[in-house]
């Protein structure tokens, strides 16, 4: 089965359908974000360092990094942003950004095969963004729309898919390296939404044979207890062959249900992370405590 390799200049990490579901962290991102945004544009990245390392304490096997900031020097902080959290961290990276330029700035600094976040089924961007994937032999994510923007319609956004994946193929980039993104719709405005993203997902792993990410929390755009609803969702994508999600890692609910999912899918040998993660330590007694019960327990074997 297909597998997505992504590293960094020291870890190596495998995105496939025999492979535990890889989180990438969502955090380094100052759209909607505004004290963030500031503090990037002026050259404060305190808050990106601590997002980093909280994430990957927290099981991210991955980080996003997007630096799009309204009116300023985006390759540049892009790229700065980057060698910043490499230096604090080994896992890989995902270079988000809609600006060509700034995805190659971010590209050049890299340290290892990074995933490249992203290319559409736009004929300029296809242009534009696979002869980059191909220059730095990196990984691409695939978003399922194209000129006519995002369809309801889960067959034609396979197809999208079906484009982009040939496409790539075309400029001799293997299927391995491209990782579709089906476009998960806000279900509160959507009824459908899940239901879609389940059967079109299928289709990718069975039919196209390509890995799979989404940003997972579109689901539950506009919902109360937001977290229950992404951790239902990503259970059940996980289950139709979702492979990866960029998602927010410091969301208790929602890991603990990807290490369910993995745990049912049997990515999980012997349980070995739940238990790891889940098991109660051993209760250790007080040492005066210990000594006052062993001496009561010597003094009534005497007596």
């Amino acid at each position: 089965m297909t597998e997505t390799i992504i590293s960094s200049a020291s870890k190596e990490i495998r995105i496939g359908f025999e492979q535990p579901f890889v989180i990438i962290g969502e955090r380094i991102n100052p759209t909607g974000r505004k004290l963030l945004a500031k503090e990037m544009a002026e050259g404060d990245f305190s808050r990106v360092e601590k997002d980093a390392l909280a994430q990957v304490e927290a099981g991210a096997q991955m980080l996003d990094v997007n630096a799009g900031i309204p009116l300023a020097d985006e390759p540049f902080i892009l790229a700065e942003t980057i060698k910043l959290v490499q230096s604090l961290t080994n896992v890989p990276l995902s270079i988000d950004s809609s600006i060509v330029d700034a995805l190659e700035a971010g590209l050049k600094v890299y340290q290892g095969k990074a995933l490249l976040n992203s290319v559409t089924g736009e004929e300029e961007r296809l242009e534009s963004v696979l002869p980059l994937v191909k220059k730095y032999n990196c990984a691409v994510v695939a978003i399922s729309n194209d000129e006519t923007g995002i369809s309801e319609d889960p067959d034609v956004r396979y197809e999208v898919a079906k484009k982009i994946v040939e496409r790539a193929e075309d400029h001799g980039i293997p299927r391995a390296d491209v990782i579709v993104d089906p476009l998960v719709m806000p279900i509160g405005a959507m009824g459908t939404a899940g239901v879609q993203v389940m059967q079109l997902v299928r289709r990718l792993k069975v039919e196209l044979k390509v890995n799979t990410t989404c940003g997972a929390s579109n689901v539950s755009f506009g919902l109360p207890n937001r977290d229950g609803v992404n951790a239902a969702f990503l259970t059940m994508a996980m289950a139709s062959g979702l492979t990866s999600a960029i998602t927010n890692p410091l969301h208790g609910s929602v890991m603990q249900a990807v290490m369910g999912g993995d745990v049912m899918l049997g990515h999980d040998s012997n349980c070995s992370n739940w238990i790891r993660k889940y098991r109660e330590p051993p209760t250790v007694l007080n040492s005066g405590a210990g000594r006052r019960e062993r001496r009561r327990t010597r003094t009534s074997r005497t007596a």
